[in-house]
């Protein structure tokens, strides 16, 4: 029988410890379970965690593919990378551009490999990671107030809350271990849970308030809180002068509590529930539902301004975003997509020759900024971009007005790199099999920036190769001065990137693979072999400036207690910044001709673009969750069908009658690979990450389908 290994689960952004155990026969992970021994989770986890790990439903790829004929067909890795070789040689000699795009479902070190290849070798601006579709606007806002990535608390600081506002997020469906410390929390006598969301999701079903917003009236309401905490004489007056800047310009700028409580479409009592909250000590987490909007960046500002004027910015409060994918964090720091290694900035031209020279390139290689955004790199196929080459991630589902991501990647010369067959490998014109949860060895970073193992149980098929030997075995053949070895150790490739991030504001040089041994996981920033960070930002009253000694397995006791706070910040100023933005309409409203408003979100069964759960070629029709009153004065709805349809495209679904979702609101999961055909493509000026959460739609009977498609642009399937 196979021994159990002790892993990280690459399931969601927690993090959990699990121990897997790989097949006595063939290929494949058997059990998994939860790691007791873990800090993270201590033996804690969910189900689909452990199913989609051990029996995984989708369709695995086992051997190379490349197009012949117009059909996909095996071959050898010599003829698969050959032949992508070739692709990228021809750019390289001046035929167009190579687009990159990676995931948050890389291991750090493979994640470093790609941006590494991508910015050191192919020296392309379009390059980006899915991680961008969900995160940017919480990641732009982070950087803006307070200079640096990633939250400053971590999941130490959930049982000292006495208030947990969920805002714009579902982690009973998303985050399961992690909502059962929230609600583990909330059930302490004196602390609650709060739910902002329109829709009554699992999460607002076990609050003690669920607050719902008009569909994409977050920052209108955020305002409303804050000008009601003025209005009321709760800011922290002290933490305001001695830790921030920009207050008076703030507040100079708030609406009236109450217009602004009208405009999102809340009750004043509403309103003061979530000032009452954030007067006490806080921790205010959000997902998607804030960072997918055009103005996610500015919802994501106001959520933190609201923190900052409360002084909820210690221990057991503050701003905390929730990360979707399971290396979202780590795709982020390791991966030169937005930053250089340890978040160093790409456009300062001191840090750009650091990494040149580390890499041993010459600087003019590197690009100087961190390029368009997906969007923007899909707007490129027509004109600079020749290959696309996408690892881990399914923009022909994911990207928002997919049809157009489809079209583009079908005119473009595509290599596909994946575990599974998706939507995008079927458009490939070499497919390259990889390895998955399991079969994998390396490090993840989960969303409070805890680095852990990642181990493989089992030896993936004998024609899969890991994500990091396949971008290095191309890095190799391509850029020797890059890659010395086309099939590198991960610690190798661990210990190149940690030691590119020392001195910098996510500094992890004090983490090694023998440290993750004896301690199962480290919060960065690491800066040397003792520690590992507690509070962010916070120096604290404990003389300890948010760092935890540790040594070996034990604990050492933090400096005694001075009975004086202090904050501080890698901003200019040294000081956290409050912003001023307002609400602003909505890229599409609604109108006469498209009436109601679609909203997407997760379920808590699928992952991601669903490849791992479901069929590609015969995917079940999408179910829309919509108010029994909406369906009920529709002619559309017939023996429980119906056609959505948006300017873009139309796609037939099966319909829910929910009355947990509010009149008017269509909601369709992100994971179907027909959801995003509807979805507007509008960006968040400031983080390029696209309005996936309102836009105007219709429903159509399925009768009259072709007359709907003969009289619009939409598209219906067939």
């Amino acid at each position: 029988m196979s021994d159990w290994v002790p892993t990280t689960c690459m399931r969601c952004a927690v993090g959990c410890g699990h121990l897997q155990r790989g097949a006595d026969i063939g290929n494949g992970v058997d059990v998994v379970r939860g790691d007791a021994a873990h800090p993270v989770n201590q033996g804690l986890a969910c189900q689909r965690g452990v199913r989609e790990t051990s029996d995984p439903d989708g369709e695995w790829l086992t051997r190379p593919l490349v197009r012949r004929g117009g059909d996909l067909v095996s071959t050898t890795w010599d003829v698969a990378l050959s032949e992508a070789l070739q692709a990228f040689q021809g750019t390289l000699d001046g035929d167009g551009e190579v687009a990159v795009m990676g995931s948050g479902q890389q291991t750090n070190e493979a994640a470093y490999a790609l941006g590494k290849l991508a910015r050191g070798g192919f020296g392309t601006r379009y390059y980006d990671a899915n991680t961008t579709l969900c995160m940017a606007s919480a990641v732009t806002a982070y950087y803006q107030a307070f200079g640096s990535d990633a939250p400053p608390c971590s999941y130490d600081d959930i049982p000292a809350a006495d208030a947990h506002v969920v805002w714009g997020a579902n982690p009973a469906a998303a985050h399961p271990v992690m909502f059962r410390w929230i609600r583990q929390a909330a059930n302490e006598d004196g602390v609650e849970l709060l739910a902002v969301d329109p829709v009554e999701t699992e999460t607002a079903e076990a609050a003690d308030a669920h607050v719902a917003p008009e569909p994409g009236q977050d920052l209108a309401l955020a305002r409303a809180v804050l000008a009601r905490v003025v209005e009321t004489d709760r800011v922290d007056t002290e933490f305001v002068a001695e830790a921030t800047e920009g207050f008076d310009d703030l507040r100079a700028a708030l609406p009236d509590s109450g217009t602004a409580a009208e405009q999102a479409g809340v009750s004043s009592a509403d309103v003061d529930r979530l000032a009452d909250a954030f007067a006490r000590d806080a921790l205010c987490y959000w997902g998607m539902g804030v960072n997918q909007h055009v103005q996610g960046t500015d919802i994501s500002r106001a959520l933190i301004d609201v923190c900052l004027a409360t002084g909820n910015l210690r221990p057991g409060s503050g701003p905390f975003s929730l990360t979707g994918q399971a290396n979202s964090m780590g795709t982020r720091v390791c991966s030169c997509k937005g930053t250089w290694p340890g978040q160093r900035p790409f456009q300062d031209p001191d840090e750009r020759a650091f990494v040149a020279d580390e890499w041993g390139i010459p600087v003019d290689r590197l690009p100087d900024d961190a390029g368009p955004g997906p969007v923007g790199m899909f707007e490129a196929f027509d004109d600079e971009v020749a290959v696309a080459y996408t690892v881990a991630t399914n923009p022909v589902a994911g990207m928002p007005d997919a049809s157009a991501a489809k079209a583009a990647l079908e005119d473009t010369f595509l290599v596909a790199q994946d575990a599974f067959r998706t939507e995008t490998t079927e458009l490939a014109d070499v497919v390259l099999p990889a390895a998955t949860w399991g079969e994998s060895e390396g490090t993840a970073m989960n969303m409070e920036r805890t680095v852990s193992r990642v181990r493989a149980a089992t030896e993936a098929p004998s024609g899969v190769w890991t994500d990091l030997r396949i971008i290095a075995t191309i890095g190799a053949r391509l850029f020797p001065e890059l890659f010395d070895d086309p099939d590198p150790d991960p610690e190798t490739l661990f210990d190149e990137f940690a030691g590119m991030t020392a001195g910098s504001i996510a500094d992890m040089s004090g983490i090694t693979y023998d440290r993750l041994e004896d301690l199962k996981a480290l919060r960065w920033p690491a800066p040397d072999a003792q520690t590992d960070a507690g509070y962010r930002y916070y120096d604290g009253d404990d003389g300890n400036r948010g760092y935890v000694p540790r040594d070996g397995d034990n604990g050492v006791a933090p400096e005694p207690d001075t009975g004086e706070e202090s904050w501080s910040f890698p901003t200019p100023s040294g000081r956290a910044g409050f912003s001023t933005a307002r609400q602003e309409g909505l890229p599409e409203p609604v109108d006469e001709d498209y009436p109601l408003t679609l909203t997407t979100a997760r379920e808590s069964e699928q992952y991601n673009t669903g490849v791992r759960t479901r069929d590609v070629d015969d995917p079940d029709p999408v179910v829309a969750r919509i108010n029994p009153e909406t369906v009920a004065a529709s002619d559309a709805v017939s023996d429980g069908s119906v056609v959505v349809e948006t300017r873009r495209d139309a796609v037939p679904a099966t319909v829910d009658p929910d009355p947990a979702v509010p009149g008017g609101l269509v909601w369709l999961p992100i994971h179907h690979p027909a959801t995003n055909r509807l979805t507007v493509d509008a960006l968040d000026p400031q983080s390029k990450e696209p309005n996936f959460k309102q836009c105007a739609v219709r429903l159509v009977a399925p009768a009259d389908r072709a007359a709907a498609a003969a009289t619009s642009p939409a598209r219906a399937d067939d």
